[in-house]
C-alpha cells in the first residue's frame, strides 16, 4: 500500500484542444493521455540526439496475474501523483507501480469464475480510468465479466459506497429482459470514460463473423454517477419504438438485433459537456439480410457505424453522423475520435476527427456535427446474395486524403518479379476485384471464392487510433496493408440462426499436399503477401490544410519474407512489418514499437523507433525483447521522463517495459 506519494513532476502544460482540462505536469491521467485522446505529450527531454540512449529502468511482468499468462497483452497505463497504474493478466488484474522504480504498491482482481470464463472479451483489457475531486481519488475499471469495480487509487480497496460494495453489474439495468448474468455475450476491453462526474460505459460482444444468433445482446450505452454507481442515463443505439432512428430499421429487425455497442475508446469535451462515441455495426459483420434498413434516405439502421455525440449529463443526442450505411463489411468504427482546435478558411473550428479501419479520417465541428470538410454520398456497387439488402450509397470523404490503400486493382498484387506478378494476377482471378464497398459475394470453388477487399477486416487502423500534435495540427497513424477474401456459406448446421455467415468454398477435389515448402496460405504467392508491399506504414497528415506530409514504411521486413528464396538476390528495403501498434506524439518526436517478432542484431525480438515529426525519418531506436501490443505512453517524475509500452507475443507473457535515459 501507498500513502500519498509525493512527486515533483517537470515539463510544460499540455496544449489541449480547448474543452479540455490539461493534466499535471507530465502525467498521463487517461488512456489516450487526455479526454481529447491525443496520444501527445509536451516532455522534450527524450529527443532525436539521446534515444538511442534509452535504458530500462524497470519491467513489470504480468504472468502470474491470472490463470494463465497472456501473450496479447494491450494495456496502457495511467500516471497519476507518481504512480502508474496498469491492467495486468487475464483475471483482469488492477496494478498500482511506483512509477520510478516498478515497485508494486498494490494489487486488486476479481474471481468471476464461469463468468469471467464465459466472457466474450477476455485478458486483461486495455486500460483503466482515473478519477479525482481533489479530495479522494478513484480507479475505475470493468472486468472481463461485465462488471464495473471502483477501487481507492491509493489503497486498491474498493470504494465500499459505490454500487454493491464497490461493484455495479453492468449486465443489470441494460433495458434489456432476461440476459443470463453468467453466459450473456456482452463485455468491454475499452477503458471507460469519466468526465463531469459521469462514468459512461460502452460495450463488446463476441466477434460477429459468424454470430450464433442474429438475436444477439444490444450494445446500449450508459452514464453513471462516479461517486455512487448509480445508472443516470441510457441510450438505445438500436431505438425503441418512438425514439429518433426508429424509422431508419425494420421495425421487426429494431426489436430483434443486437450488437451496435461502443467497443472502442471515447472522448470528450468538458466545456461543451459532449462525449464523443464511435457505434460499431449491428448483428453480424458480413450479412445483412436480416436487419433491412429503411429506404427513406442514405442512413440506415442507426445509430450503426455512427459517431455519435451525446450530453455527458443526461445522454440526450446532440448529433451524429453515420459513416457507413448497412455495414456488411466489418468497417465499424473501431477507435476514439479525436478532438482538434484547427483554422479552416479562415475561422477557427472545434473539430472532432474519426480514424476509421478504411483509412478514412472523417472531420467533423464537434458542436454541430456538420463536416468541416465535404463528406459526398456517391453510389455503389449492389450484391446479389440472396435475402440481402444493399444501400445504393455510401460517404466518400473528399479531405484529407486516405491514409492508405482502398479497394483492389491487378496494380496493387505482387510485382517483385514478372512470374509472381503473373502468378499474384492467376490468383486474383479466382475472387472479384473492386473498389471500397465492394460487396461480399457468396463463396463459389469456381470462382468467385469471395471479395478481395482492402482494407482487410480489422483495417488499415484499429483500436490503436492515431496520434495528433496539438502545436502542429499534425496528425500521425499507423496502419497495417493486407487483403483479405469475403465470402458468404449457410453455417454449418447448429452453429447459427443467420442465413449466410463469412465462410470460403472448398474444393470438390482437393489435390495432395505439396511437399514441404511449397504453396503458401489461400493469398499468398509462394509464401509472399499478395499485395505488393509496403505492408505496414505510418502516414503524417497536415491539418492546417487537410494534406498528406509524409508516408514512410513502419517497422524492419519480417523474417519469412526476408528469407523467402523467391526473392533471393533482390534488393529489398524496408517492407514495414504488421501489427496492433499505436503511436505516440511528443514535443519533439513520434514514437511507435515494431509488431511481430524478427530476427535483430540485438537477437529475437522488435525495436521501439521514433522519427522526426515533420519528416518521417528515423532518429533512433532501442531493442524491445518483444513485440509491441499495446500503445506507448509517456511521463515524468521528479525531472526524469520514462516511456512505457506493453510488450507480449507467442510464447511471450506480457511485459510492461518502462524506459528512461541513461546517466
Amino acid at each position: 500500500m501507498y500513502a500519498g506519494v509525493l512527486a515533483l513532476l517537470v515539463g510544460l502544460t499540455s496544449v489541449a484542444p480547448r474543452g479540455q482540462t490539461p493534466a499535471k505536469a507530465g502525467e498521463w491521467p487517461t488512456y489516450g493521455g487526455d479526454l481529447a485522446s491525443t496520444r501527445y505529450s509536451p516532455l522534450d527531454q527524450i529527443n532525436a540526439a539521446n534515444f538511442n540512449k534509452l535504458q530500462l529502468a524497470f519491467r513489470f511482468k504480468t504472468e502470474n496475474f491470472g490463470p494463465r499468462p497472456e501473450f496479447q497483452f494491450q494495456s496502457t497505463p495511467l500516471m497519476v501523483n507518481g504512480v502508474l497504474f496498469t491492467t495486468a493478466g487475464t483475471r483482469r488484474a488492477v496494478v498500482a507501480l511506483d512509477a520510478t522504480t516498478g515497485e508494486t504498491l498494490w494489487t486488486h482482481s476479481i474471481n468471476e469464475g464461469k463468468r469471467g470464463e464465459a466472457a466474450p472479451r477476455q485478458l486483461s483489457g486495455r486500460g483503466l480510468s482515473y478519477w479525482s475531486d481533489g479530495k479522494d481519488e478513484r480507479i475505475i475499471y470493468v472486468t472481463p465479466g461485465y462488471q464495473m469495480v471502483a477501487l481507492n487509487a491509493k489503497t486498491g480497496q474498493r470504494v465500499a459506497s459505490f454500487g454493491t460494495g464497490g461493484v455495479v453489474d453492468l449486465k443489470l439495468g441494460l433495458d434489456q429482459d432476461g440476459l443470463d448474468l453468467e453466459t450473456a455475450e456482452i463485455g468491454l476491453h475499452a477503458a471507460p470514460i469519466i468526465a463531469k462526474d459521469v462514468v459512461v460505459i460502452g460495450a463488446a460482444h463476441r466477434e460477429g463473423g459468424a454470430p450464433r444468433s442474429k438475436t444477439n445482446v444490444k450494445g446500449f450505452i450508459r452514464g453513471f454517477d462516479v461517486r455512487t454507481g448509480k445508472r443516470i442515463w441510457i441510450f438505445h443505439t438500436i431505438p425503441m419504438k418512438g425514439e429518433a432512428g426508429y424509422d431508419t430499421w425494420d421495425p421487426d429487425a429494431a426489436a430483434y438485433t443486437g450488437n451496435a455497442g461502443v467497443w472502442a475508446q471515447m472522448s470528450a469535451d468538458v466545456d461543451l459537456g459532449i462525449v464523443y462515441m464511435p457505434v460499431e455495426l449491428p448483428t453480424g459483420d458480413y450479412y445483412g439480410g436480416h436487419r433491412h434498413g429503411s429506404t427513406k434516405g442514405p442512413e440506415s439502421s442507426l445509430f450503426s457505424e455512427s459517431l455519435l455525440a451525446l450530453d455527458i449529463k443526461t445522454g440526450v443526442r446532440k448529433w451524429h453522423y453515420q459513416l457507413v450505411h448497412h455495414g456488411i463489411w466489418d468497417h465499424d468504427i473501431p477507435c476514439a475520435p479525436i478532438l482538434m482546435d484547427l483554422v479552416v478558411d479562415g475561422k477557427p473550428v472545434k473539430a472532432v476527427a474519426q480514424p476509421t479501419k478504411q483509412n478514412w479520417l472523417y472531420v467533423f465541428d464537434r458542436v454541430t456535427g456538420k463536416p468541416v470538410w465535404p463528406i459526398e454520398e456517391r453510389p455503389v456497387e449492389k450484391g446479389d446474395v440472396p435475402g440481402e439488402w444493399y444501400s445504393p450509397t455510401q460517404p466518400f470523404v473528399t479531405k484529407p486524403p486516405a491514409y492508405e490503400r482502398q479497394g483492389v486493382t491487378l496494380d496493387d498484387l505482387i510485382d517483385f518479379t514478372p512470374e509472381l506478378k503473373a502468378e499474384g494476377a492467376k490468383l486474383a482471378s479466382m475472387y472479384k476485384l473492386g473498389p471500397i464497398f465492394t460487396p461480399p459475394v457468396v463463396s463459389k470453388w469456381d470462382g468467385p471464392r469471395g471479395t478481395l477487399m482492402v482494407p482487410d477486416v480489422t483495417g488499415g487502423a484499429n483500436w490503436q487510433g492515431g496520434s495528433y500534435d496539438p502545436e502542429t495540427k499534425m496528425f500521425y497513424i499507423f496502419t497495417n496493408v493486407s487483403v483479405t477474401t469475403l465470402g458468404l456459406l449457410p453455417p454449418e448446421a447448429g452453429r447459427s440462426d443467420m442465413l449466410y455467415v463469412r465462410g470460403a468454398a472448398r474444393n470438390p477435389n482437393p489435390a495432395p499436399a505439396p511437399a514441404a515448402g511449397g504453396g503458401g496460405g489461400a493469398l499468398n504467392v509462394r509464401g509472399l503477401p499478395l499485395l505488393k508491399p509496403p505492408y505496414a506504414t505510418i502516414t503524417a497528415l497536415d491539418m492546417k490544410d487537410a494534406t498528406l506530409a509524409w508516408k514512410i514504411p513502419h517497422g524492419d521486413t519480417a523474417d519469412n519474407i526476408k528469407s523467402n528464396p523467391a526473392l533471393k538476390g533482390l534488393d529489398l528495403p524496408r517492407l514495414g512489418r504488421q501489427g496492433r501498434i499505436g503511436v505516440l506524439t511528443t514535443k519533439t518526436l513520434l514514437i511507435a514499437g515494431e509488431g511481430g517478432f524478427a530476427t535483430t542484431a540485438d537477437g529475437r525480438g522488435a525495436y521501439l523507433r521514433a522519427y522526426d515529426k515533420a519528416t518521417g525519418a528515423e532518429v533512433g531506436k532501442v531493442f524491445m525483447p518483444a513485440p509491441q501490443t499495446g500503445s506507448p505512453m509517456t511521463y515524468s517524475v521528479n525531472g526524469t521522463q520514462y516511456i512505457a509500452v506493453a510488450v507480449s507475443g507467442p510464447g511471450f507473457a506480457g511485459e510492461l517495459l518502462v524506459y528512461k535515459l541513461g546517466t
